[in-house]
């Protein structure tokens, strides 16, 4: 059962109590660390990206299409719709010979506030490159005419391209193929129904490929993993809390949220990967529950904690800026 983990004050009094679970797993599959049901099945969301595109690197798709190590981080990012994240979507296509009507993600307000009111102020369109999701679809579209697929209808659980990557999520996760359930995501791509504990295993193993057992996907996955520890920005954006872990770490912790407030994290070398799920998913509770994980986990400096506090500080304010409550990890 879900526990209570954070409580939201104001003034003397509990306003707002969120629950949530929590697994830290290591690549033996043990569990080292839990809050309440640490095998609960769950959406994965957008934090499945590092394994949804391991078919497309461990086939040579970066140098087929010459994709950098900046624009992989793309590929498996939940960008925020920044101007460098558009550039960066629009270059990938470009390199496939396509442009970004092929995207059928669906067009979606950016992340970014400021990158929203900037596109308002010019008179420009949100367009679907903005999607968070553009990078995965964009990987896609890529992975099948790798193969030689046609991309047409590559959104559908039954396409060719996602039936493969439907195998290598399972291989990642350590789920047999015949336990992992699908739903649709919000960009409109099948998305993976299974426990925390193997979302967390497939973060461990992302965490130190040398310990992963991943075989003949080991560079695939250490390509993946490198792009998203140095391009923390481009996996995520401006402000939010991937980043800042990311950054204020110098890349050792690496960060990727999913919608509905499930959240993977893993250590860079250190045989570690975290998962947890607010049960009401709540984006207001993501930022402090990952700072509350690491800090009970012992996996920040004093400096590092203290420079994520200062970032996020554990406060509510009204509108006139005055602090009236608190954010409070209670597990």
């Amino acid at each position: 059962m879900s526990e209570i983990v954070l409580h939201f004050t104001r003034g003397a009094h509990v306003e707002n109590i969120h629950r949530g679970d929590v697994a830290a797993v290591n690549c033996a599959g043990e569990i080292v660390y839990s809050v309440g049901n640490a095998k609960l099945p769950m959406f994965w969301r957008s934090a499945a990206k590092p394994f949804q595109a391991l078919p497309f690197v461990r086939n040579g798709g970066l140098e087929r299409y010459n994709i950098t190590a900046e624009e992989l981080a793309l590929l498996v990012s939940s960008h925020s719709g920044e101007p460098n994240h558009v550039a960066l979507v629009r270059g990938i296509l470009k390199k496939l010979g396509l442009d970004e009507s092929v995207l059928d993600c669906g067009v979606v307000r950016p992340m970014s506030g400021k990158a929203f009111k900037d596109l308002i102020a010019a008179g420009e369109k949100v367009l679907p490159v903005h999607n968070p999701c553009s990078g995965k679809h964009s990987q896609i579209i890529a992975l099948a005419m790798m193969l030689g697929i046609p991309y047409a209808g590559y959104t559908q659980p039954d396409h060719e391209a996602q039936k493969i990557i439907f195998q290598h999520v399972a291989m990642a996760a350590k789920v047999p193929e015949s336990e992992l359930e699908i739903g649709i995501d919000g960009c409109g791509v099948p998305v993976f129904y299974l426990p925390l504990y193997n979302m967390a295993l497939a973060y461990a193993r992302l965490s130190t490929p040398k310990l992963g057992g991943w075989n003949d996907y080991e560079t695939a996955a250490t390509k993946i993993r490198d792009a998203m520890s140095a391009y923390p920005q481009v996996l995520s954006g401006t402000g939010r809390i991937d980043l800042a872990v990311s950054e204020i770490t110098g890349g050792r912790i690496i960060a990727k949220i999913g919608a509905d407030a499930v959240y993977c994290l893993c250590v860079k070398d250190e045989n570690l990967g975290v998962t947890f799920k607010i049960e009401d998913g709540s984006y207001a509770a993501v930022t402090p529950m990952v700072i509350a994980v690491l800090k009970n986990l012992d996996l920040l400096t004093h400096d590092e904690a203290d420079a994520l506090d200062k970032k996020f500080p554990p406060t509510l304010k009204n509108h006139r800026g005055e602090i009236i409550g608190t954010i409070e990890a209670v597990f």
